[in-house]
């Protein structure tokens, strides 16, 4: 869709949040509109061979220490859940459910899913917290719908079709850039019309 960037994550992603607070503020600079999708990031895992960042050696630490870091650098307020990472499945379904319905809601749930991980350090894994921060009529039975549970699935799938392997991703008119470290090259490919 002209007009549109996509921005693909896991609520579970604590980079994915970080890109959250800003992303529709970036598409917006260049007349574009961010669509969100979020995905599971384990899902992808089982076809990538990957193991959450901060379960990784080396890596962990060091992605902890530069989460907190980022987290000082844009002055936001950040805390890591426990236990980490989150089950994102529900809130992920509950998302694509109201998106279908209500796609201004949508945005307002994924925002409140976020604060809830990153600022609140909730579990966001289990149904009925899901259902709290959405508050609206039907989600419960939702969430156990097999059309629900299959949207998510064929979004998951769709994702990877198009090389999505970590969260944030970001396409831009089909150039996908991977992590939170590139929204200034997303940001100069907007700009420029890419190089």
């Amino acid at each position: 869709m002209p007009g549109t960037i996509d921005f693909y994550f896991d609520f579970s992603s604590p980079y994915g949040y970080f890109a959250s607070l800003g992303v529709d503020a970036l598409a917006a600079r260049h007349g574009r509109t961010a669509v969100w999708r979020p995905i599971l990031l384990g899902v992808v895992f089982k076809s990538t061979g990957q193991s959450p960042l901060l379960n990784q050696p080396l890596r962990g630490p060091y992605a902890r220490h530069d989460l907190e870091r980022t987290a000082r650098r844009l002055g936001v307020p950040y805390r890591l859940p426990e236990p980490f990472p989150v089950n994102a499945m529900a809130a992920s379904r509950a998302f694509y459910w109201l998106r279908d319905r209500d796609p201004a809601a949508a945005l307002a749930f994924a925002r409140r899913i976020f604060a809830a991980v990153f600022v609140d350090g909730r579990d966001i894994g289990p149904p009925a917290a899901v259902i709290d921060l959405a508050g609206v009529e039907g989600l419960a039975a939702a969430l156990e719908d097999p059309a629900v549970k299959d949207r998510l699935r064929r979004e998951v799938e769709a994702a990877m079709e198009r090389g999505v392997f970590g969260s944030p991703t970001i396409a831009v008119d089909g150039e996908p850039f991977w992590g939170f470290d590139r929204f200034a090259d997303v940001e100069r490919w907007l700009a420029t019309g890419g190089w």
